[in-house]
Order: C-alpha cells, then structure tokens, then sequence
C-alpha cells in the first residue's frame, strides 16, 4: 500500500508538472543540452520567419516588414517558368542516384568490413575508407577537374589503350556519374560507421547457432546481420528520402559549368542563380519554401512506408 501512494499522486499530475520535474531532476544534463538548443533556435527556428518574403516583393531596399503583400503571385510565376521543371528533373534524377547507389554503399563495405577476421588489415581498411571524408569538398572538386582533364590521369589511360580522350567535365552525359561517383568515394566509409557499430551489437551466439545448423556466410548475412541492421538501415532511409531534393549545393556549383546545365543545374544552384545573383530574393525563396514542403512529403511518405513494413519509424 504503501509503494502505492507515490504512483498514485504522481498518476495525478499534469504533463506539463511531469516535465518540469524531469528537468529539475536533470538540471545538468539540461544545462549540458543548453548551447545546442540556442544554436539551434537561433540559426534553424529564427530564419523561418524569412519564408514571408516569398509572399512579399522583396528587394532589399525595404525592411521584410515594409514590403507590399503579393500573395502567391512568386508561386505561379514559378508554375510558368520552363526553367523549373528541368532543375526538378535534374534533382529527382540526382536524389534517385543518391538512393539507388550512395544509399546502399555504406551498408555493403560494413558488411565485408564485418567479416574479415584479421585485425590488422580491418583496421587499416577502415582508414583508408573514411579518410576522403575529412578532405574538403573544393579539394575533392579540384582533384577530380586533374583527374578528369583532357590531359588527366583518366583520358591518358583511355589513350593508352587506342580510345580518344572525352571530355568529362564539359559534356551534361558525364556529370551525374561523376558527381555520384565522387559522393560514393568522399562519404562511403564514414557512412559505414554508423553500421559497424550496430553489427558490434549483434550477439555471437545468434551466429554460433547459425554455424551448428550449417549456415555459410552468405546465409548469416542475410538472415542475422541484415535483420538486426533493419531499425538502423530503416532510420538512415527515411533520412535519405528527406534529402531527395537536397543534392550538395557546394560540390554541384563548383562541378559544374553553362555547358553542362541540362544535367547538372539543381533547385539549389537555381535558387542561388535567381534569387542572390539575379536579386529575385522573392522568388528563390518561394522556389526553396516548395523545395522544403516536397522534401517534407518524402519524409513523412517514407516514414509511413517504413513504419507498415518492417515497423520501424521515427513516429
């Protein structure tokens, strides 16, 4: 009875009173969170406000406030602009090689890094995988433009072999396999982190048993390391998806040239084009507020799918 009371009176309080109690009982930890949550309400919270100037004629010389309402004037120029539906085209295709070949490839060199069994050499090929990672992105561009040159290390292997040198860096074919390529290379190896620790989770004795019943190393993959990867792998997917349209603005801009815009040109490097060096501030932004809005349907649309097939989800 007595062990009764305290549940009892607790039952009684308001979530907001269960909340309260919880921080004060978890001051420090909260003191600790403290700078992460101004950083962001100042830099992700705060600049929501700007999403009025897509309904405003914005142009820099009046306040957001002064300027005149428009309505969704930004958003049916946009309907008519034949311009954007080739940057859409562009950065589906883009997000859709994101999935089909940079989604997956993190999860496959986990797999194979799991299953060597010497120390030394894991190690080392862990190392080795994660170092493009931490090479800036304009080194990585710059490295590619060398390779890829009509004098590069790329076309002189091509002539080597009696083929003539392609010019890889101006013709549209080329850049989505290139631009793939590089993300795979630059992002592979720390992606797989993530991985690697969960199968350091996994129970040896799940594998053991395996091994009794006569199951090969394929056959433990598939039925215990992939299985028990499932909530991470579900997790990593639905963000993905909310990146679909969120192809990297830094490595495209700097990948590509006007010769090129037919493939390359994305939302992001439009928006840049219109918006900052055009001065139509108005319209990038109604441009970035409906590249938000979709990239939230994927999101929501992916975590839905996840959450009815394997049942894992954010919400």
């Amino acid at each position: 009875m007595a062990t009764g009371i305290p549940r009892a009176l607790n039952a009684k309080k308001t979530p907001f009173r269960l909340l309260l109690s919880d921080i004060v009982k978890d001051r420090w930890l909260y003191v600790l969170l403290l700078p992460a949550f101004v950083m962001l309400f100042i830099f992700n919270y705060i600049p929501i406000y700007g999403i009025v100037i897509a309904f405003k004629d914005f142009n820099g010389t009046q306040s957001i406030a002064d300027s005149p309402w428009v309505g969704l004037k930004y958003f049916e120029m946009m309907a008519r602009d034949p311009f954007i539906w080739q940057v859409v085209r562009n950065t589906l295709i883009l997000g859709a090689y994101s999935i089909l070949f940079t989604f997956p490839a993190p999860i496959i060199l986990a797999l194979m890094l799991n299953e060597l069994k010497s120390g030394p050499y894991k190690r080392i090929s862990q190392t080795i995988s994660y170092l493009p990672y931490f090479i800036s992105t304009v080194i990585v561009v710059s490295m590619m433009k060398e390779f890829l040159s009509l004098d590069g290390i790329f076309n002189l292997a091509l002539k080597s072999v009696g083929l003539k040198a392609v010019n890889f860096m101006s013709d549209p074919k080329w850049f989505r396999t290139i631009y793939t390529g590089s993300e795979i290379w630059q992002g592979v190896g720390w992606g797989s982190v993530l991985y690697l620790a969960a199968t350091a989770g996994i129970s040896d004795e799940l594998y053991e048993a395996a091994t009794i019943d006569g199951a090969n190393r394929l056959q433990k993959i598939a039925f215990i390391t992939l299985p028990c990867l499932m909530p991470t792998i579900s997790i990593q997917f639905i963000l993905a998806m909310g990146g679909l349209l969120g192809a990297s603005f830094e490595k495209v801009i700097l990948l590509y040239n006007p010769a090129t815009y037919s493939t390359a040109d994305i939302i992001a490097t439009y928006v840049y084009r219109k918006g900052i060096q055009g001065s139509s501030y108005s319209y990038g932004v109604a441009v970035g507020a409906m590249n938000s809005f979709v990239s939230f349907i994927f999101v929501y649309a992916s975590n839905l799918l996840m959450r009815k097939v394997n049942g894992y989800s954010f919400w």
